[in-house]
């Protein structure tokens, strides 16, 4: 029962319908078989119906106000219903008794109907008659405020009128034929104002931006960025009056002569308002596009554009030339006296800017024209209209910038001077460039057998002139100014600068940014980028011209400096010396390749595209200059197919590292602070020097070098020097050039190939390790040369002293033979002191140090072995000796301006061999152990040999052992010594 009580208090809870609320309740009470249940249900709902009726009457008594309202409103709704219904019903039997009123008297309202009718179509056509006669005049108005869409119209409608419904007026004959002579010419008249917007007023006010750009640039003022600004500036195009309103522009059907009634009254009555309708001139070219779709010249028209395209594109042409001129002519500029590219670079971004111009006023005219065709009943092809394509307006317009860069390029020199004899390769780019390069029969240069131009007369008229184009420019409002005296002539044609194959650097980045746009335009093709016209003739260009032209040129300047018979002894001049800002003379062909080479350099920046050609035309360059050095500087060291010895050793691999890998080299190279300091190290530098006096004592030991295999010529070691000096800068340049040279490279141009571009960086890298190489092929050639100097001066001194040794004669008697120099020695102080003045005029001084440091310990070495070659020597020979000595340590203090304590070292040793054998060995116990074994020994031996009295092969012998002894003692005693301070420290 529970159970049952609770399914009902939940259905009556979520039923919200009465009846089945009550019938739950009935379920309830008959399925329950409980009274008490029953009972107590009967309560609870007679409890829930007596509180209901309590809210009920709560209610009523809260909104009495409110159900008042509402009974009220519907009683008065209830009545206004049943009175519409009763009027509606009388209107109905009025109705139906006038519709029995008028079929009584149908016939007599027919014929008052017609009557009506008749009076109505007389009055039209004298209205008509009326309306027409005032057409030419109000014409005549419209065409002079350019409102060609209300002419138009006007004239459309006239036309149709006369030929239809007036035809029969006679009266009208003379109005119909004017009418419609007028309307076969009046598209004309439209064409003409059709391309005056696509060419005049789409590109009159970017001459005055250009002109304002290019003053703040004279001023050094920050321009703003053009290049963001829209390709036509409608804006810009304003005038002092405003245009009609669009609704002025809603004219009438042809033929609607109720209509033209209409508006030739209503022109009547108002004139036209004082707007100007060119003053939106995309808009403008709309309304002359539908005036001509009006009068049906769609067809003429398009032709009429196709064939003026490329005319109307030259004037723009001659327009923007005269223009820059002009602006260059007000700046104080005079063409005439100089070359400036510059003014070609302003004249192509004034001309790309008129060219965008003009082909965003195409694509305006386009989208009207394909409008129009829609809208033609039977489609384009039905109306026989076949549109031009902006395509065909972006070619033209690469024609004519081809034609302008082949002047300015002069590509019929250029090719001329690349390559005589070549073919013509380019087959697509248009008639005019194919007939550029046609043969054309010989033209006698016409000459002028007087001229005036510096004349009263011809300068007050080309004043005149002048002022006269600036009053056409100001009241046309293209361009200000001028001067045409300003261009430079060249046949019919006149150019801001002089023609030139090397204008192309100038032009070259925006020229390839304006064809990218075109490209981008062009949208991409399937499977591959498309190439235009202009990138195709830019490309032949630089490939086949430009580069060969280039390159022509630098064979031409290195030829005529280094075909010579001479070319390491003709020097650059001060002048340029100044300017490069070099202290020692430099090879006139080195400067001209460094030129050639920053030339090269400055034009891979400027056609940055063709890095890789410049690259490869630069290695090859070097190439061809290092075999010229190399040639060069093998006809100086080579004699009849052999090289001198210093070439020799400086060839050899182990004898150059070991000389290069001496301190006194790399002493050389390091700053002046550091050299200096350990320069005061004694220690140090003559161990350096001995070490070298070793090897190049080892190696010639005691042969006797013939004259050719010596440099005896002074002005051969200078152009060593300067061959050297000149290696080192133009590698130290080189250097600095291919530091500056970006490792990766861009895509070539019109390639979109990524294996190609992989193919380019891979080249260029391969390019860039070829000139590292030849840059330290350079040096390598500048250190070669240094290194033959460095041992050429030592040379000598073994080509003179080993002589002296072997051949001389010491064993003088005093006042008997001279006792002047010894004539090798003389000889050999004359070629040092030349060497020495050659080497200060060519090396740089710590160089010019290098050379002769360390000379006088080698000649020391020289003359002490050479005690060993001496037959005899007496006092006198000592003495003679000795003088040789200083006479060289005088000479060799003179150059490098420091004592040569060697040469006191070997004047001392033969001093030494003043005393008897005896004498030396208590000399070498009283003093120490200066020389080496073998120095003493050569030195008992030459006393052996040049005494007398000092005994027999066995007394000689035993001095050796007691010289042996002695050095062991002298060697013992100092290690002793060297120990007895180490352990003490």
């Amino acid at each position: 029962m529970a159970a049952d009580t609770g399914r009902y208090r939940s259905a009556v809870s979520k039923s919200k319908d009465p009846s089945g609320l009550l019938i739950s309740v009935i379920r309830t009470l008959s399925n329950s078989d409980d009274v008490q249940d029953r009972e107590t249900e009967k309560g609870r709902l007679e409890e829930a119906f007596e509180k209901c009726d309590r809210d009920l009457d709560e209610q009523i008594v809260q909104h009495y106000a409110e159900l008042t309202t509402a009974i009220r409103t519907y009683q008065s709704i209830t009545e206004r219903i049943t009175s519409s219904r009763n009027k509606i019903k009388q209107v109905k039997e009025n109705l139906l008794s006038c519709k029995m009123l008028l079929h009584c008297k149908r016939d007599e309202l027919r014929k008052l109907w017609i009557e009506g009718i008749e009076h109505k179509h007389v009055l039209q056509l004298l209205d008509e008659i009326e309306s027409i006669k005032q057409v030419p005049q109000r014409l005549e108005a419209c065409m002079a405020s350019k409102h060609y869409l209300h002419a138009t119209d006007m004239l459309v409608s006239a036309v149709d009128s006369l030929e239809g419904p007036l035809l029969q007026v006679e009266g009208l004959g003379d109005l119909r034929l004017e009418l419609h002579s007028k309307k076969l010419n009046i598209h004309l008249v439209l064409i003409d104002e059709l391309h005056r917007h696509l060419y005049i007023k789409s590109t009159s006010r970017l001459g005055h931006k250009n002109k304002e750009k290019n003053a703040a640039r004279q001023l050094g003022s920050t321009a703003k960025d053009t290049s963001h600004m829209p390709v036509l500036d409608v804006s810009s195009l304003s005038t002092p009056r405003k245009l009609l309103d669009s609704s002025q522009f809603s004219t009438p059907g042809s033929g609607s002569v109720r209509e033209l009634q209409q508006e030739v009254r209503e022109l009547n009555q108002t004139d036209l308002p004082e707007v100007d309708p060119e003053e939106n001139s995309a808009e403008f070219m709309g309304i002359l596009i539908k005036a001509l779709a009006k009068l049906k010249k769609i067809p003429e028209t398009i032709k009429a554009i196709m064939e003026r395209l490329e005319p109307e594109l030259k004037q723009i042409v001659k327009r923007s030339t005269t223009q820059i001129a002009d602006h260059a002519y007000q700046r104080g500029e005079n063409l005439a006296q100089e070359s400036q590219p510059r003014l070609l670079l302003e004249l192509l971004e004034l001309l790309f800017d008129k060219f965008k111009a003009v082909a965003q006023a195409h694509s305006v005219v386009l989208a009207h024209l394909q409008q129009i065709v829609v809208q033609c009943p039977g489609g384009a092809h039905e109306e026989g209209i076949k549109l031009y394509e902006q395509a065909d307006v972006s070619a033209k317009i690469q024609t004519v910038l081809q034609v302008l860069l082949m002047d300015y390029l002069d590509v019929k020199n250029s090719r001329s001077a690349a390559e005589p004899s070549a073919q013509l390769s380019y087959a697509s780019t248009g008639s005019e460039f194919a007939a550029f390069f046609a043969k054309k029969k010989p033209q006698r240069a016409k000459q002028s057998l007087f001229k005036f131009e510096s004349s009263s007369h011809a300068i007050s008229m080309s004043a005149y002139l002048r002022e006269q184009r600036r009053e056409l420019y100001s009241k046309s409002g293209e361009l200000q100014g001028g001067a045409d005296d300003n261009l430079i002539e060249g046949g019919e044609m006149k150019f801001v600068c002089k023609p030139g194959a090397r204008n192309i650097t100038v032009i070259f980045q925006p020229l390839l940014r304006f064809i990218q746009e075109i490209e981008m335009n062009m949208g991409p093709a399937p499977g591959q980028a498309k190439q235009c016209q202009l990138r195709t003739f830019l490309t032949y260009y630089i490939n086949d011209l430009f580069l060969n032209q280039v390159r022509t040129e630098i064979n031409k300047e290195i030829e005529a400096v280094s075909k010579t018979s001479d070319p390491l002894k003709i020097l650059a001049s001060a002048d340029t010396m100044k300017v490069l800002g070099v202290q020692r003379p430099l090879l006139q062909s080195t400067v001209v390749v460094e030129k050639s080479i920053q030339d090269l350099m400055s034009l891979m920046q400027d056609l940055s595209a063709y890095s890789n050609q410049f690259l490869e035309m630069v290695c090859d360059k070097l190439k061809e200059y290092k075999d010229i050095c190399n040639t060069a500087y093998r006809g100086i060291v080579q004699c009849e197919e052999k090289l001198t010895i210093s070439a020799s050793w400086s060839k050899d691999e182990d004898i150059s590292r070991l000389l290069q890998s001496l301190p006194n080299w790399a002493n050389m190279a390091q700053p002046r602070q550091t050299r200096q300091k350990r320069e005061d190290e004694e220690d140090f530098t003559r161990a350096a020097f001995a070490k070298e006096s070793e090897v190049l004592t080892g190696n010639l030991g005691d042969k006797l070098i013939p004259q050719n295999e010596i440099l005896r010529d002074v002005s051969d070691l200078k152009a060593l020097a300067n061959l050297h000096e000149s290696m080192e800068w133009l590698a130290g340049r080189l250097k600095t050039f291919f530091s500056s040279v970006p490792q990766a490279t861009s895509a070539s141009p019109g390639s979109v190939d990524t294996r190609e571009t992989g193919e380019s960086e891979r080249s260029r890298e391969q390019i860039l390790q070829t000139l590292s190489d030849l840059s330290r092929g350079f040096q390598d050639i500048a250190d070669r040369c240094l290194l033959v100097l460095h041992l050429e001066v030592r040379v000598h001194c073994f080509h003179y002293l080993i002589p002296l040794a072997k051949q001389g004669n010491y064993a003088i008697v005093a006042n008997v033979e001279s006792m002047d120099y010894d004539p090798l020695v003389v000889k050999l102080n004359k070629d040092i002191s030349a060497i020495e003045e050659a080497m200060g005029a060519g090396l740089q001084q710590h160089k010019f140090q290098y050379i002769f440091e360390g000379l006088g310990h080698l000649i020391s070495c020289i003359l002490i072995n050479g005690a060993q070659y001496f037959k005899r020597i007496s006092e006198s020979g000592i003495k003679k000796m000795c003088r040789n000595i200083f006479v060289l340590q005088q000479n060799l203090t003179n150059i490098t301006m420091s004592r040569e304590a060697d040469l006191d070292f070997a004047r001392q040793y033969y001093e030494m061999l003043y005393n008897t054998a005896d004498e030396l060995l208590n000399l070498v116990v009283d003093q120490g152990v200066r020389y080496t074994e073998l120095e003493y020994i050569n030195a008992l031996s030459l006393l052996q040999r040049s005494q007398t009295g000092v005994g027999d092969l066995g007394t000689q012998n035993t001095r050796l052992q007691r010289l042996k002894e002695i050095i062991c003692e002298q060697a013992a005693i100092k290690q002793a010594t060297k120990d007895k301070k180490i352990t003490t420290v």
